[in-house]
């Protein structure tokens, strides 16, 4: 069964798409990544991706579809899109015209407090690159402000300010309940409760790719 993840930011779709990939074999297809990629031979994209244009749902099909039929069956995660209604409609016929259709979508439901804890909480190492989180226990440095790895004084990120957390909160909600309910009337969506321990959200997970293998 293939998986299409609906997240806001930093729900936690990374770890569940690491765990599927090392655990069940899936292929993780990141649109960013698949961009980057192209961006090494293709120098229009790679302009495009320089100078932060915006790059058409076109190129991003393109890719995809050319990524999927490569896969040869093989199960996928799609990560990147989409963000948007005319994305997911877009999809839904490129996934057709592949012959594409065991896939589920699924809703990664996480409180937003606990979402702006993540964002607005992060510390980063610039030397190592290791990451904290100054609100949650199981996260926190063992020494203040300080690496465990290196030693190093701990940084945030400029992008983890509260302000960027709202508006990017707010385009996510603008976007994707639009993009909920049409999975939910093509009976492909199924929401996973995020605001639980890592282990339960990976059996809900599991739990869900099972009933629809069986159906």
């Amino acid at each position: 069964m293939n998986v299409i993840f609906i997240a806001p930011p930093a729900a936690g779709k990374g770890t569940i798409s690491s765990f599927l990939v090392h655990d069940y074999n899936y292929i993780h297809l990141s649109t960013g990544d698949l961009l980057r990629e192209v961006a090494k031979t293709n120098h229009e994209i790679a302009e495009l991706m320089q100078s932060g244009k915006f790059i058409s749902d076109d190129i991003i099909f393109g890719l995809i579809k050319d990524k999927i039929v490569s896969l040869k069956d093989k199960a996928f995660i799609l990560d990147g899109v989409p963000r948007n209604l005319n994305q997911a409609k877009y999809l839904t016929e490129l996934l057709k015209e592949i012959d594409v259709d065991n896939y589920l979508v699924i809703n990664i439901d996480i409180s937003k407090d606990t979402l702006e804890k993540r964002a607005t909480g992060r510390r980063i190492c610039p030397q190592c690159g290791a990451s904290y989180n100054i609100y949650f226990p199981e996260f926190q440095p063992t020494k203040e402000n300080t690496c465990n790895e290196c030693g190093s004084e701990l940084i945030a990120r400029s992008d983890d300010s509260l302000e960027t957390f709202k508006v990017r909160y707010q385009t996510y909600l603008d976007n994707t309940l639009p993009v909920l309910d049409y999975y939910q009337t093509l009976n492909k969506l199924v929401t996973i409760n995020a605001n639980q321990d890592s282990d339960l959200i990976i059996k809900d997970v599991l739990n869900s790719l099972k009933v629809k293998e069986n159906d």
